[in-house]
């Protein structure tokens, strides 16, 4: 049975991981009482004595525990920012084009960003297939609920007397430097990063980002989408259609994601749909574990009914 220990298990990524592995027999989850979660020496120990180790961090406390493992078997998943794009580190989007193989013989392993994981689901196999040019400039809005930004900005929004400025969707990253925007540069393979426009909005979880194109052509670019995605948690449909919408929320509380493509011969929108805490975070991690465990990566997962 191999042992796996979350650390931080208390924020809301850690927290739905700890969810999902709770009732698999195939794994012994190592746990520190509240007395010892913060203690140096304590989660050394847990690190150390872990097949799998999940680090659901800030980035400086990310780094911090990478450097306290001196167990050359101990298989780290790093949930934050701080090794995404750092050399040694496999990124963790299974889907993408000979990542599988890389993370079934991986050690450390950076877990993708939530916004990032949208994007790059859209743009990085249409640059591997050369339908869309390392050189083109693109633009993604990306729509979010508000459990992506963790424990304070949950309270802030289930406050009874909360700001009424949180009633309507609030864009954000507004400098052009949010901290996804490296890793959705470089493993799209993109020459400029794009022009990124993230909102948060007033529901709980779920996630719809869009990146617009003129002039592609999209019966090429489904086709391209249906054979690249053949397995794992990325599916594409082809149309999804609400009755003339797409909610952000379709996804919540799952561990996949839709992708499709809406608009016409001028002006496409390759869209993705799933939820932050999911595909965007916790289910990602999952996944990545059990590739590296040789277990089916859906293992535990919950991927609803397509």
């Amino acid at each position: 049975m191999k042992k796996v220990f979350i650390d931080g298990s208390v924020g809301t990524t850690g927290l739905r991981i700890v969810e999902r592995l709770s009732d698999r027999k195939d794994l012994e989850l190592i746990r520190l009482d509240e007395e010892h979660r913060k203690d140096s020496a304590s989660r050394r120990q847990a690190l150390n004595a872990a097949d799998v180790a999940f680090l659901c961090l800030p980035d400086a406390a990310a780094i911090e525990a990478v450097e306290m493992i001196e167990n050359p078997n101990t298989v780290v998943i790093d949930t934050s920012t701080a090794h995404r794009v750092s050399e040694g580190w496999v990124y963790g989007f299974a889907e993408l084009g000979g990542r599988r193989e890389q993370l079934a013989g991986a050690k450390r392993i950076a877990n993708p960003g939530c916004h990032a994981s949208g994007f790059l689901a859209l743009t990085a196999p249409l640059v591997e297939q050369g339908l869309l040019s390392p050189e083109e400039k693109l633009s993604c809005f990306s729509l979010t609920g508000y459990s992506g930004g963790g424990k304070k900005m949950i309270a802030e929004y289930a406050a009874e007397d909360r700001n009424v400025l949180l009633d309507a969707p609030r864009l954000y990253g507004l400098s052009q430097q949010h901290k996804h925007m490296p890793e959705m540069q470089a493993y799209a393979h993109l020459a400029v990063p794009p022009v990124f426009c993230p909102i948060v909005a007033p529901y709980y979880a779920g996630m719809e980002v869009v990146v617009p194109l003129f002039g592609a052509d999209k019966d090429a670019i489904c086709e391209a989408y249906r054979k690249y995605y053949t397995n794992g948690l990325v599916h594409f449909v082809d149309p999804a259609d609400e009755a003339g919408f797409l909610s952000a929320g379709a996804y919540a509380g799952r561990d996949d994601m839709q992708i499709t493509v809406c608009g016409n011969a001028e002006r496409l929108l390759l869209i993705s749909r799933f939820d932050n805490l999911g595909k965007g975070a916790s289910g990602a991690a999952i996944q990545n574990m059990n590739i590296v465990l040789g277990v089916p990566e859906t293992t535990g997962l919950n991927l609803g009914e397509e």
